[in-house]
Parts: C-alpha cells; sequence; structure tokens
C-alpha cells in the first residue's frame, strides 16, 4: 500500500511511544554527492545512489517516500551486495513535469536504471509502492528479478485489500488535494500541489494488478505483510498464494513499516531468501 505518505507524518509523532531503532551509521542516504546520480530518462531526470559491491540489489521505496527510508537496509546489504536506490518519479530529487504518474511509468523508470547500468539481472526489495512496483517489475520485465522480497504490498486498492479506515482517509485526501489545487494560485505551490495531487491518486485509486498477472511470475518472491498491516493479512496470504514460486512471512504484532521496527528480522529473512536456493515444498515434505 501507498501508505508512506501517512508514516512520513506520523512517524515522528509515533516514535515518542515507540522508539525508532539506533541507525548503525551516519551517512546521509538520499543526499549523499559521493554516491548519488542523475540519469536522464523518460522526460525526466531519475536521482539515485549506489553502495557497495557485488551481486546487483534494487531497493524500491514507498508512495511520497525517497532513498533514505531505508537507513537500515543500505549499510547492511552493501556489506554483500551492489545497492541500487533511486527516488522514484515525482518523489524525493526526482522531480516530474508530466501531468500523469502510474506504477507502470515508475516500474518503466527503474528498468530503464537498469539497462542504463548494464544490468541483466538483480535482486528486488519493495516496500509499500515499493512492492507493487517489484511486483510489477516481475511481471513486465521479468528478465530483470532474480529474487524479489516485498513487504505490504497490494494488487487493488480497495477494502478487500487494504483496511478500511485506510481507504476512506485516503478517498478524502485525494478529494482535499484536488480541492487545493483549485485555489492554489501561486506557480511554485500549484506546482506542488500537482505533484501531491499525482500521489494522492495513486493512492486512492491504483493499482490494478490481476492474479492471472501473478501467475506469470516466474522468479522466488518472499511476500511479507505485518498481521496489523495496514494491508489485510488476507490479502497478503492471496498473493503468496497466486505466485507459483513464493515463501510467506507475517510478522506478528507487526504493523506496515516492517523494515524500520523489525529491521534485524527483515534483513536477515530477506539476506537468507537472497542467498538460499528456493526450495519447492510437496507431498511429505509438507510434514517437515
Amino acid at each position: 500500500m501507498r501508505i508512506l505518505l501517512i508514516i512520513a507524518a506520523l512517524l515522528s509523532a509515533y516514535a515518542a511511544s515507540a522508539q525508532v531503532p539506533a541507525r548503525e551509521d551516519s551517512v546521509p542516504y538520499g543526499n549523499n554527492p559521493q554516491a548519488g546520480h542523475y540519469l536522464d530518462t523518460r522526460g525526466f531526470k531519475l536521482y539515485y545512489e549506489t553502495y557497495g559491491q557485488g551481486e546487483p540489489l534494487l531497493i524500491i521505496h514507498g508512495n511520497g517516500g525517497s532513498i533514505d527510508n531505508f537507513v537500515y537496509q543500505i549499510p547492511v546489504f552493501a556489506r554483500s551486495y551492489h545497492v541500487i536506490i533511486a527516488d522514484s518519479r515525482a518523489q524525493g530529487k526526482s522531480v516530474d513535469p508530466s501531468d500523469t504518474l502510474s506504477y507502470e511509468m515508475i516500474t518503466d523508470d527503474l528498468n530503464a536504471l537498469l539497462e542504463s547500468l548494464h544490468l541483466d539481472s538483480c535482486y528486488v526489495i519493495g516496500w509499500s509502492d515499493g512492492g507493487i512496483e517489484g511486483l510489477m517489475m516481475a511481471i513486465r520485465h521479468p528478465d530483470k528479478v532474480r529474487k524479489l522480497a516485498v513487504t505490504g504490498a497490494n494488487l487493488w486498492p480497495d477494502t478487500t485489500a487494504v483496511q478500511p479506515w485506510v481507504v476512506g482517509w485516503a478517498l478524502n485526501y485525494n478529494a482535499f488535494v484536488k480541492k487545493t489545487l483549485d485555489t492554489v494560485q501561486n506557480p511554485s505551490k500549484r506546482a506542488q500541489a500537482k505533484n501531491t495531487l499525482k500521489l494522492a491518486h495513486l493512492l486512492s485509486y491504483e493499482p490494478h494488478i490481476s492474479l492471472e498477472q501473478l501467475h506469470t511470475i516466474q522468479c522466488p518472491v518472499l511476500v511479507i505483510g505485518g498481521d496489523h498491516d495496514v494491508i489485510r493479512p488476507a490479502h497478503t496470504l492471496l498473493i503468496f498464494q497466486n505466485i507459483r514460486k513464493a515463501d510467506l512471512w507475517i510478522l506478528p504484532n507487526s504493523g506496515h513499516s516492517t523494515p524500520i521496527f523489525y529491521k534485524d528480522d527483515f534483513n536477515r529473512v530477506v539476506g537468507d531468501f537472497f542467498k538460499k536456493p528456493y526450495r519447492t515444498i510437496s507431498t511429505f515434505g509438507m510434514f517437515q
């Protein structure tokens, strides 16, 4: 779910009652001149950073987020992988002049980034919207994804997938942003409101991924969610059940922010999933 817009607003307040884990370094992820680059592609300049050496690993953030959402993952995975992480179109430093925004556009942007780096395939981690785009990457550009780990992803935006209060909040937020855009006259503020409306549209009305599309995914996928996630656990289970090579991990006593509040477990389990061969379990193997 594209819920990082909400998280960005509430995280600092929530931290007072649930302590945000300490970081292991002070690298300015998302604003690091030594690691930052721009790719002029598909009508805009995509900002991205790279860290570490080894097999390539693409990490994808969620709605309204940026590179620094993964401050707990980048340094850990950079020990073993060449980490590639971008500010998605219309977010962070990736300013987007277009009038529309879609998950397909963002997914194809990331594919263009991998092409520019001459990478035929990579491992992928996606959180929230990033999970949606990870699934779409495996659907639209299957050759690019070796293994995929997604947390807090959804296939469609209604109450069968997303908690009802979140659906209501998102629709109200979308209407509020539209009303704001109609009244703003200042050019810079109007441009900002226009960009926010593009993100709000995703929040309210997208994605629309079919189960048939999930059936086409060939790479192993680790499907992750919290048992108190804004994405219904039953929907996370549905995603798992419709991918041919999939593992399922539902974290107990967890919400949407598994890479933050369960960072050590998240990094360990995802790391193991990437390193170990995928194991098909059937018949009497189910007793193990």
